[in-house]
């Protein structure tokens, strides 16, 4: 939102106020600004000029020769050289002097152009430092022609108004209010403790509605699509060029004038942040006009000559049976203001933020309107607004207004009240504020104030639609009571020596492990999109949604660490960045209820991605495969002594996940996480390698568990002795079954068990594997007997007979 002086000059008092103060006073109040932009700042010695000859330049077939007047005395009439395809004798034009200075540092000298002299510049508006997205498209090849009674020969920065600061500020989405010059005259109002003065167009050029024009105009609206939609006709008028004030106001707002017609929506988009459209009444086959939901495949051609197929959840308006507009979005190109047109119809509306983002976004439409309706609309000026912009329509137009207007309004328009206490002020801002400071700041808010002996009551105008409780209450006092103000204070009390939680040491230690085991720490947002949070959801939990997202790319807290952890590979997978294997200790979010505090979990995730080993001279290189990612895993699972508790089991249920190569980490038999090879169509999603793995477990489970404890033992005095066993079993059968009925049948003596061999292939059936495992026995009190060892042996056998299918070899 680019907020100019001069503009603001229309609310308040801005005399002896200087642009970077003012920034600095709004920044420390809530609103930041990013720059303060002054396209006078750096010119000097501009005029207006008049072309008084002109002819061709008679070395070039492009340049002109102009006798330019820039002054009433002395060197009136200067010969300025100009290649502007534009440029015509008659014409009010922009003109450098010798010694001229303009944005670029640029020092304009006389001199000569192909031999003849040249004392000046014609100037074009891009060559003042405006950008060529504002520039009128009139004027876009050449220089700026300037009205007919513009006075020659006076300085051209004040002319226009050029030395004007002009606020950018970066508007966060709580505060939409200030995205219009009202609302933003309101805030600085504040600011300087001044009272805006809303000077509003009164003497408009009302017409009975004779002919019964605006009658005929039915309005009809599904509300859950538009909660106001309102239509003023305006009547007989002219469609041609604004004026000079309108362009200058429009361009330093960042937006392009057209024509006056169109202009006039602009203006009073960014006066009252109320987005507006002009249909051409004499173009629309039908006085019916309905807000009603697009069928999923139509087809909309929109003002920029492109056909748009639609979705259900886009939303149109429409003139009896067809289409004239993507609400919120942008107008249709069979009912756009021409330089034919002759009636207007004018609408003001507040349409469902919901359905005019996805639209904007999935068409890539956004625009100053989508977005103001993305963020909220101030319903109390709706009327307002749609009266003012059509009484200046029908002034700059020469047409007249028909009086009252063609509505649908569902609007609720009951204030909020909030009540607070003097002590809940001091106890939260650690400030004590009397009475009279406390309804001194809210009569600089122009908040309705009512004071009490222990209490006050505060009315939230309709325009402040980001304060609902006690605490934007507080937010309020505390700003404008400003922050500066506010003593800073230790905290009293008792105080114990620091020590981390179970919890902090938990994590120090989990950090000092994965980083040994070559892995690289990083932290991503706990923010997302929908769309990403929805790859790997907990059906049984909602998702934590903000009202007011900074951006479509957070809109909701994560449930799993897999987008975060997916997005930083892709971002060094793009910059050629390759073996990525890196881990994050952070939170996810679960909703029970929308209306309770979301359940937060920490969890512990790895990722693995491309080139584990390069290649060398000693070895060949290597991607990551599943059991790094496992062997990770276990090693860590070994080192905070868990190992014991873990057991691993197929899961297919993750559909981001390959289903053949994922598995569920157990501990004591309850799921605590998962890891595998993410699915290869979710890692082309991603730009990444198809060998991409992933993992996540629960952190509080792991520190609840009981660790089992560091005991020191001797080192057995007596030998070990091993056993093989070979098995031929289903190449579907579970390694991990086999090897949980040995541990279970071959007793206490049991120290190791490998599997040290995996065959299929010739002399083995179809769909059989031969797994061969090493099992060594050592009792550290005595020497093993063959007996003993082989008694084991056979308990094992036993215990491996009553898997389906399995032979000893």
């Amino acid at each position: 939102m680019l907020v100019s002086f001069e503009w603001l000059s229309d609310f308040l008092d801005m005399t002896g106020v200087q642009g970077q103060e003012l920034a600095e006073l709004m920044s420390r109040t809530g609103i930041e600004i990013e720059s303060v932009i002054n396209y006078g700042q750096d010119l000097s010695n501009l005029v207006v000029g008049q072309v008084l000859k002109l002819i061709d330049h008679p070395d070039s077939d492009h340049l002109h020769v102009a006798q330019v007047k820039v002054g009433s005395y002395g060197d009136a009439v200067q010969q300025i050289v100009c290649g502007a395809p534009n440029i015509e004798a008659g014409q009010k034009v922009m003109v450098a002097l010798p010694d001229a200075t303009l944005p670029s540092g640029v020092t304009i000298k006389a001199g000569k152009i192909r031999g003849q002299a040249s004392n000046g510049m014609i100037c074009s508006l891009a060559e003042l430092g405006f950008p060529d997205s504002v520039v009128p498209k009139a004027y876009a090849n050449g220089i700026y022609i300037l009205p007919e009674d513009a006075p020659v020969g006076q300085d051209l920065i004040e002319y226009l108004q050029l030395d004007d600061p002009i606020l950018e500020l970066d508007i966060t989405p709580n505060r939409a209010d200030a995205l219009s010059m009202v609302g933003s005259a309101y805030e600085i109002g504040a600011i300087l403790d001044q009272k805006p003065i809303m000077n509003l167009l009164e003497d408009l050029p009302l017409v009975e509605d004779n002919e019964g024009a605006l009658g005929q105009v039915k309005v009809s609206i599904e509300e859950d699509l538009a909660s106001h939609y309102q239509l003023h006709l305006v009547e007989n008028i002219t469609v041609a060029e604004s004026p000079l004030w309108l362009q200058m106001r429009l361009m330093k707002a960042g937006i392009r004038p057209i024509n006056n017609i169109v202009d006039v929506t602009n203006y009073y988009l960014i006066q009252y942040g109320q987005p507006m459209h002009a249909f051409d009444l004499d173009t629309l086959p039908s006085k019916e006009i309905s807000v009603a939901r697009a069928h999923a495949g139509e087809t909309f051609t929109t003002l920029d000559e492109i056909d748009r197929k639609l979705t259900a959840e886009d939303v149109l308006i429409k003139s009896g049976d067809r289409a004239i507009a993507l609400a919120g979005v942008m107008g249709g190109l069979d009912s756009e203001v021409t330089d034919q047109t002759k009636n207007v119809l004018l609408e003001t509306a507040i349409f469902n933020s919901a359905n005019v983002r996805k639209t904007s976004r999935r068409l890539a439409l956004r625009s100053e309107s989508s977005a103001r309706f993305e963020k909220g609309i101030n319903k109390d000026t709706v009327t307002e607004a749609g009266d003012q912009a059509a009484g200046l329509m029908a002034l700059l137009g020469q047409g007249q207004v028909v009086d009252g207007f063609v509505e649908e309004n569902h609007q609720n328009y009951s204030p909020l009240k909030i009540k607070m206490t003097y002590a809940q002020v001091a106890d939260q801002l650690g400030v004590d504020l009397s009475s009279d400071q406390i309804g001194h700041i809210f009569n600089r808010l122009n908040f309705d104030c009512q004071l009490s002996k222990d209490s006050f009551e505060v009315t939230v105008p309709n325009r402040r639609w980001d304060i609902f409780i006690q605490a934007d209450i507080l937010e309020e006092i505390a700003r404008i009571y400003g922050y500066d103000n506010i003593p800073t204070t230790l905290p009293s009390g008792e105080t114990t020596p620091g020590h981390l939680s179970k919890a902090q040491a938990f994590a120090r230690h989990s950090r000092q492990i994965l980083e040994g085991l070559g892995l690289n720490e990083i932290i991503t947002y706990g923010l997302t999109s929908k769309d990403k949070a929805q790859l790997i959801q907990d059906k049984s939990y909602g998702f934590v949604e903000l009202d007011w997202p900074m951006s479509e790319e957070r809109t909701v807290l994560r449930q799993s660490m897999f987008p975060a952890l997916m997005d930083v590979a892709m971002y060094n997978a793009n910059r050629k960045n390759t073996g990525l294997a890196f881990y994050e200790i952070g939170r996810v979010f679960l909703s029970e209820d929308k209306h309770k505090q979301p359940i937060e979990e920490k969890r512990l995730s790895i990722l693995l991605s491309g080139q584990n080993e390069a290649n060398t001279w000693y070895g060949k290189d290597r991607k990551y495969d599943f059991f790094d990612l496992k062997g990770i895993f276990e090693a860590y699972f070994e080192t905070v002594r868990l190992s014991d508790h873990i057991t691993y089991r197929s899961k297919n249920d993750l559909p981001v996940m390959h289903p053949g190569r994922t598995a569920a980490i157990l501990l004591d038999g309850q799921e605590i996480g998962f890891f595998g090879q993410v699915h290869p169509q979710t890692a082309r999603d991603y730009d990444l390698d198809d060998t991409t793995f992933f993992g996540e477990v629960r952190v509080a489970d792991l520190i609840a568990a009981q660790a089992e404890i560091i005991t020191q033992a001797p080192i057995p005095r007596f030998p070990e002795t091993s056993r093989d066993i070979a098995l031929l079993v289903d190449e579907k059968q579970s390694h991990a079954s086999l090897v949980e009925i040995i541990k279970a049948q071959a007793g206490d003596k049991l120290v190791g068990l490998d599997l040290f061999d995996r065959y299929q292939g010739d002399h083995i059936a179809a769909g059989k594997q031969s797994l061969a495992y090493r099992l060594t026995f050592q009792d550290p009190q005595a020497t093993l007997t063959d007996d003993q060892v082989q008694a084991a042996m056979d308990q094992v056998l036993a215990g491996l007979q009553t898997v389906d299918g399995l032979e000893i070899r």
